[in-house]
C-alpha cells in the first residue's frame, strides 16, 4: 500500500510517500508532487494532519443507523456543513473539551480528499478527483448542536476535527470496515457500503455547489454508537486499509492549547 505522509522535519512541515519498507520525500505542490531523496525512518518523524484543505466539507446522517439513533429521518438527499481548518488536529494530538459544552461526542468516519480541482462532477467521475482516504472524527459539541439553528459552532472547535494518520492511496472506498473505540471498549462498527450516499453521489453533490480544491477534505458521515468524550479518554478510529486514527481527550485549560 502506498501511503501519503505530512511530517515534521526538524521545523519544517514536509510530504513523503511511503511504499512498503521504502519512503522518499516530495517536492512541488499539493497533487503535482515530484519524487526527491530517499528518506530513512520515516515512521519515526512527528505526523502532521496529512493535508492542508482549504474547507472541509461534513455529511450529517449518512448511515441509516445513526439517523435511527438520534430519531430522525433518513434524508432524501446529502446533509452537509462545514468545519473549519482551525479544528484540524493531527494524530496523537489531544482533543480538548471547551468550557462552553456540557457535553462532547466522537463521531468515527471515513474521510475523503481531494486531489485535484473539482467543480460539477459526475459521480461515476469521482475517483479521478481523489487522492487518498483517511481516518476522521468529527467531534461535536452535542449540547450546542441542538441549540443552534446550524451545527457550525457545535462541530467547529478548535481540535474539534483529528484527522488521520495518513492517506491510503488506491483504495476503494466502497466496502471497508470502521470501527472506533473508547478506552479500549468497540463503541461504532459499519462498513462503508451501509453509507445511505456513497462516495460518488457525495462528489457530484458537493461539486455541484463548491469547486473543491486540491487537499480539500470530506466526511462521509458516522455510523450508531456515538458517545461522549471525558477528560482522560482515549478514542480509537479504525479503517480498514487505512490504519488507526488515536487521540486523547483534556478539559480546556489542562494543557496548553
Amino acid at each position: 500500500m502506498r501511503r501519503l505522509i505530512r511530517v515534521l522535519d526538524g521545523e519544517r512541515p514536509r510530504y513523503a510517500m511511503a511504499e512498503g519498507e521504502k519512503g522518499y520525500w516530495l517536492e512541488g505542490s499539493f497533487g503535482g508532487w515530484r519524487r526527491g531523496g530517499q528518506v530513512e525512518g520515516l515512521d519515526e518523524f512527528p505526523l502532521l494532519v496529512p493535508c492542508e484543505p482549504t474547507k472541509i466539507v461534513a455529511l450529517g446522517l449518512n448511515y441509516g443507523s445513526h439517523a435511527e439513533e438520534v430519531e430522525n429521518p433518513l434524508p432524501e438527499e446529502p446533509i452537509t456543513f462545514l468545519k473549519p481548518p482551525s479544528s484540524l488536529l493531527a494524530d496523537g494530538g489531544e482533543i480538548i473539551l471547551p468550557r462552553l459544552a456540557q457535553r462532547v461526542d466522537y463521531e468515527g468516519e471515513l474521510a475523503v480528499v481531494i486531489g485535484r480541482r473539482a467543480k460539477r462532477v459526475w459521480a461515476t467521475e469521482a475517483g479521478d478527483y481523489i487522492l487518498g482516504l483517511t481516518c476522521a472524527n468529527d467531534v461535536t459539541a452535542r449540547d450546542l448542536q441542538k441549540m443552534d439553528a446550524q451545527w457550525t459552532r457545535g462541530k467547529g472547535f478548535d481540535t474539534f476535527c483529528p484527522l488521520g494518520p495518513h492517506l491510503a492511496l488506491d483504495l476503494d472506498a466502497g466496502d471497508l470496515l470502521l470501527r472506533t473505540s473508547l478506552n479500549g471498549e468497540l463503541r461504532q462498527e459499519a462498513r462503508t457500503r451501509e453509507m445511505i450516499f456513497d462516495v460518488g453521489e457525495i462528489l457530484a453533490y458537493i461539486s455541484a455547489v463548491m469547486t473543491l480544491e486540491p487537499g480539500d477534505v470530506i466526511l462521509t458521515g458516522t455510523p450508531m454508537g456515538v458517545g461522549q468524550l471525558k477528560p482522560g479518554d482515549l478514542v480509537e478510529v479504525e479503517i480498514e486499509g487505512i490504519g488507526t486514527l488515536t487521540n486523547s481527550v483534556i478539559s480546556e485549560g489542562s494543557g496548553e492549547d
